[in-house]
């Protein structure tokens, strides 16, 4: 094939390119990897003897979805643990764990995955006719020769409280007795009226600290799970339209370790944009590391175009005996993929000035925190100008008119998960002032002019599903509407959701529209996004998915 031909030509698709110079068209070809042509029949004039065209029946072709804060690492986790979905019965739950004997060698552990509906286990025990998880005693009948852990539901997934439960193996193993008492807050151990355990453990905590705090035996995901569950996660993004990620909320080593791994390999099929998320215990260590270990991370940092490592996270708040707890089980990070963090406002600001110093990009969930945020970036900003430094603040909650025109002065991004503020956790947000329009604001961030990009946090990762939260802002139990002015139409979020996250990686004048000498990532979908009505959102799927002008997820 001659350089002048094209690979593959798309004919006959409704082709959203947002690129302004030609925001629609009919016919794409790609060659190498990057696109060549974008237009009418006339792109047809490329194809060569081997030229594979594919007529798409009109089917619509987007940017492929780039997910700004994915946590990718999570989503095949899941499925290497046994699930209980679909159990409505303790004695349904004893069958499973009875199955998981049957395979698991005598005296392993058998973990796992929570009770409850997939993907969020809002319902959790509630699902079961009892309304409890078995104790230790029914678990002892069912499983006699192995510990057996049912965890707790991860509470980034749905809401706590989370339900864990243990036999009599797993409680013994772990020491625990009727004298057992939790570091942590939120913990606890339910026992019956003699004074011991059931087996039964409630955590009140949004991220489970129960295993980091009194389960030090349970087995952990390891560098070869984790391996294997990016390896699955890449084929279940790929299967959404998701073709890049940018982990805001940061990577722990381990989990670096296991991406470059993959790149290494060649395996990777969806470009990686990484943060580093430390393991600092004070301040004097943060100076140490931000000088003598991070210089790799600098600036835009250091990668390709499929896997880049820049900047750090850097959290505000955060629970100390959490931290600590956490930072004593590396590497291990549960399923977070990142290193928990607890962090003064004092600190807060120390750490913010020591990150400018050393040219390290800043990462920062605010939540409903951002005016107290946003003073220490402007004092920042009077020693280190933040303009073109790509500092990003996430998960936006709670904002006033006066701290998005800072963020606007100050050259931020801002990366928000509407999913997670306004359908998830909405129920605390329905009587805010203003209708709530100051909940995750998006149109108050684009008429401010603030590079905007929207993610799923993995609350699920179908990408679709938090576009319909976007364009909607329906919180999940009342439909009751959050901030009515602040609804995106449906081509601006898919905007958001494809080109505009190519800025985080520094790789916006190579990646995201679809126009010639960019790259031939896209995704071809079952419905158009820009005129299916809003509920129908969420039930738009993925055909057919290119990385680099390779499908990686659909049939030819």
């Amino acid at each position: 094939m001659s350089d002048s031909s094209a690979t593959t030509i798309l004919r006959n698709a409704h082709i959203l390119t947002f690129d302004p110079a030609r925001p629609r068209a009919t016919h794409l070809a790609w060659h190498k990897g990057r696109i060549t042509a974008v237009g009418g029949e006339e792109v047809l004039d490329l194809a060569g003897a081997r030229t594979r065209v594919l007529d798409l029946g009109g089917a619509t072709v987007i940017p492929g979805i780039n997910d700004t804060h994915a946590h990718m690492e999570r989503e095949g986790l899941k499925h290497q643990r046994p699930s209980l979905a679909g159990a409505r019965t303790v004695a349904e739950i004893l069958d499973r764990v009875r199955e998981a004997a049957k395979t698991t060698p005598q005296g392993e552990w058998i973990v796992t995955m929570p009770v409850g509906t997939p993907p969020f286990f809002f319902d959790g025990p509630d699902t079961l006719a009892e309304k409890r998880l078995p104790d230790r005693y029914e678990l002892d009948a069912a499983a006699p020769s192995h510990p057996v852990y049912i965890q707790g539901v991860f509470g980034n997934w749905g809401k706590p409280p989370g339900h864990s439960a243990l036999n009599s193996r797993g409680l013994a193993l772990n020491g625990i007795t009727r004298d057992t008492a939790p570091r942590i807050a939120g913990v606890e151990i339910l026992k019956d009226a003699t004074g011991e355990p059931t087996g039964i453990i409630i955590e009140r905590n949004n991220r489970p600290t129960v295993e980091f705090d009194i389960l030090p035996a349970v087995p952990r995901f390891g560098f070869q799970n984790r391996l294997d569950g990016v390896r699955l996660s890449q084929r279940l993004y790929n299967a959404k339209g998701t073709t890049s990620i940018y982990e805001g909320h940061g990577s722990a080593a381990e989990t670096i370790s296991v991406y470059r791994k993959l790149w290494e390999l060649g395996e990777l099929t969806v470009r990686v944009g990484l943060v580093v998320s430390p393991s600092w215990s004070d301040l004097a260590e943060a100076k140490k590391i931000m000088r003598d270990w991070l210089a790799t991370a600098r600036g835009s940092g250091l990668g390709d175009a499929w896997l880049r490592v820049s900047g750090v996270h850097i959290a505000y708040g955060g629970d100390a005996a959490t931290a600590c707890c956490a930072r004593a089980h590396l590497p291990d990070t549960g399923w977070s993929g990142f290193v928990e963090q607890a962090v003064t406002p004092e600190d807060y600001r120390e750490a913010c000035f020591l990150a400018a110093e050393h040219d390290l990009r800043l990462h920062t969930i605010v939540s409903d925190q951002l005016h107290e945020v946003v003073p220490v970036l402007e004092a920042v900003n009077e020693k280190h100008p933040l303009s073109g430094r790509r500092w990003v603040i996430e998960h936006i909650g709670r904002a006033r008119a006066q701290d998005i025109a800072a963020l606007a002065r100050l050259g931020i991004f801002v990366t928000t998960i509407p999913t997670y503020f306004l359908w998830k956790g909405g129920w605390k947000y329905l009587d805010e002032p203003d209708n709530g329009n100051w909940m995750v604001p998006h149109r108050h961030l684009l008429d401010a002019g603030i590079p905007l990009s929207l993610a799923t946090d993995n609350i699920p990762y179908d990408p679709f599903f938090s576009l319909w939260v976007a364009t909607t802002r329906q919180e999940r139990q009342s439909g009751r509407v959050i901030g009515p002015d602040q609804r995106l139409d449906a081509e601006t979020a898919l905007e958001l959701f494809t080109v505009s996250g190519a800025q985080l990686t520094f790789d916006e004048h190579w990646k995201g529209p679809l126009k010639p000498g960019y790259a031939a990532d896209l995704a071809v979908l079952s419905d158009d996004p820009t005129t299916a009505p809003p509920a129908a959102l969420r039930d738009i799927t993925c055909n057919l998915t290119v990385v680099d002008g390779r499908v990686v997820y659909g049939a030819d």
